[in-house]
């Protein structure tokens, strides 16, 4: 990642990034007293008491999701190419009502605290064991390390040094984390959402007025910059890849990632993690807008000669430099920093619950409450260290090899959106079925990174023409989509020819036995979420609840439907 242009930022502007950071410790510091309020126990640290509601849950996902890097990589990929990357922006809203209407229902039935366990729960420990190692390691590798690099980078771009930025990041994102659980991790994400849109909006609308209107920025920067639907040859967005290929992924991360579900599970019931998702899929139609937008904005200034732009990647901080008054700047720089602390603060507590619940609870039954809140603060301080002393390697090594460290969760994720879509979708898959698809589909994905290695960056290693070379370079969106497919046939076919699930492996986890409780051995749990009521006591479901949440999916999917036709 390349370093951000130096900002250069007056006392107002300082004076917002202290009074932000003032506001995020003050609600950090009211969630951990809300969860330190009664008796200590799990429920409360790792899932918020489960008591949450759907605005807190969907402003969650949202802050969640954007890290200061996706920011500022949206932008540089609007000056590049255009509002083509903003289709995964668009796809992550109709996934994200895939995860409220399709998978949350059984979720929040299961009463499980994590995705791995809701894989034991449908299939074995084994499929459990897969999911979570591979989801530790790749939190630690890429999501944490990646997120206090970014930090380090943006402190760098205010004129702090970066060790002293990545310090004061896992400092004052793990001190809340740890002390409050994912109550502090919400609260202060509803914060940094209002923080982070509106230093968005300063930057677009200000750039935007400063070409003289849309028009205008249509005009300087070009129709092609303005086209979503890229021919199935395009490198980087071709549209089979957008309409095949991009919802696997996005099942994956939306649905079934830890670090995302995790919100859902906190839900006061099923109406509220429902509609949580889909205010967050409204959410998600902005980054178009007010990410990626000023991307063309800066390059349509530098056509102008207005600014100049000698890197795509820096078109966020030239036009915060360029065009933003002393103050607005300010607020920019706490938007950022919003969007790489809600990202850092969910990556912890989200892996520190893996670590607890998926590992050492499995290997002490009968831990106490307290023994796990204690394991989940101490995991989380682990985590910190292990992605400080990760970051010079991220230095050392190349950049081409971490981007494909980064990549391997896309050749790995089809197998597990497989698992997940068949497990709900059909009784008959079984656990030797899931496991052939998880560890067949992750031997496919990482002979396919190994050979993207070995043909290098030149694209010389591998024979012109060859099967090989073909397997190594066809376009990621079109590989992941022919792994789904390989690795469903793999799922159906292995557990055709081997034995029906239990019906304890099947009761109250897939439609056709939706009716029917789930069963669980989870004697010590705080109360069964596979009663027909909430925790609270209120109906887990509302039919008044669901007309209007369908009112908003509709609306929602109308809305999708225009801007793709808008911007094609």
């Amino acid at each position: 990642m390349e370093e951000v242009e130096q900002l250069a930022l007056g006392f107002a502007d300082w004076g917002v990034i202290v009074l932000y950071f003032l506001i995020i410790f003050g609600v950090a510091a009211w969630a951990t007293i809300q969860e330190r309020s009664g008796e200590e126990n799990s429920a409360d640290y790792f899932l918020a008491g489960r008591n949450v509601g759907w605005f807190v849950i969907g402003a969650s996902l949202f802050a969640s999701n954007i890290g200061s890097e996706h920011l500022i990589g949206l932008a540089g990929t609007g000056a590049s190419s255009g509002v083509a990357v903003g289709q995964f922006e668009i796809l992550a809203s109709i996934i994200l009502l895939l995860l409220g209407w399709v998978f949350v229902p059984f979720y929040v039935k299961s009463g499980v605290f994590t995705m791995p366990e809701f894989l034991e729960r449908r299939y074995s420990a084994g499929a459990r064991r897969y999911l979570a190692t591979i989801s530790i390691i790749a939190y630690v590798l890429t999501k944490i390390s990646v997120t206090i690099f970014a930090g380090g980078v943006v402190f760098t771009a205010i004129g702090v040094p970066f060790w002293t930025g990545a310090l004061i990041v896992v400092t004052v994102t793990g001190a809340y984390t740890i002390l409050g659980g994912l109550r502090a991790v919400l609260y202060t994400d509803l914060v940094q959402v209002f923080v982070l849109i509106g230093g968005a909006v300063a930057v677009t609308v200000i750039g935007i007025g400063k070409l003289g209107g849309w028009a205008e920025l249509q005009a300087a920067a070009g129709t092609g910059f303005f086209d979503m639907w890229k021919p199935m040859s395009h490198p980087d967005f071709p549209w089979t890849g957008i309409v095949f290929g991009a919802p696997i992924l996005g099942v994956w991360y939306w649905c079934t990632d830890q670090f995302i579900v995790q919100r859902t599970l906190s839900a006061k019931n099923i109406d509220h993690a429902r509609r949580g998702t889909i205010f967050a899929g409204w959410l998600k139609l902005l980054p178009v807008f007010i990410f990626v937008i000023p991307g063309i904005v800066a390059y349509a200034l530098s056509q102008q000669g207005a600014l100049q732009l000698a890197d795509p990647d820096q078109a966020l901080p030239v036009l915060v430099g360029a065009l933003l008054p002393v103050g607005l700047r300010g607020i920019v720089v706490a938007g950022l920093l919003a969007a790489l602390m809600s990202s850092l603060s969910s990556v912890f507590n989200s892996c520190s619950t893996l670590v607890t619940w998926d590992v050492y609870r499995e290997l002490n039954p009968d831990a106490t409450e307290r023994q796990l809140v204690w394991v989940g603060r101490l995991s989380t301080v682990v985590l910190t260290v292990l992605g400080l002393a990760w970051i010079p390697f991220m230095d050392s090594i190349s950049g081409q090899l971490y981007t494909y460290l980064q990549s391997v969760q896309g050749y790995i994720s089809p197998p597990i959106a497989a698992v997940f879509l068949l497990g709900i979708f059909s009784k008959r898959v079984n656990a030797t079925g899931a496991m052939a698809s998880l560890l067949g589909g992750f031997v496919i994905g990482v002979l396919r990174l190994g050979f993207e290695l070995y043909n290098g960056p030149a694209k010389d290693g591998l024979a012109a023409g060859s099967m090989l070379e073909t397997f190594a370079e066809v376009n990621f969106l079109h590989f992941a989509f022919f792994l789904f497919l390989i690795c469903v046939l793999l799922l159906i076919g292995v557990s055709l020819i081997t034995k029906t699930p239990q019906p304890a492996k099947v009761a109250g986890l897939t439609y056709a036995t939706a009716d029917e409780q789930v069963v669980t051995d989870d004697a010590a749990a705080e109360w069964d979420r596979a009663e027909p009521a909430a925790a609270n006591g209120e109906p887990a479901t509302d039919p008044a609840w669901q007309r209007l949440d369908l009112q908003f999916t509709v609306g929602l999917l109308a809305v999708v439907a225009v801007i793709w036709i808008y911007f094609s």
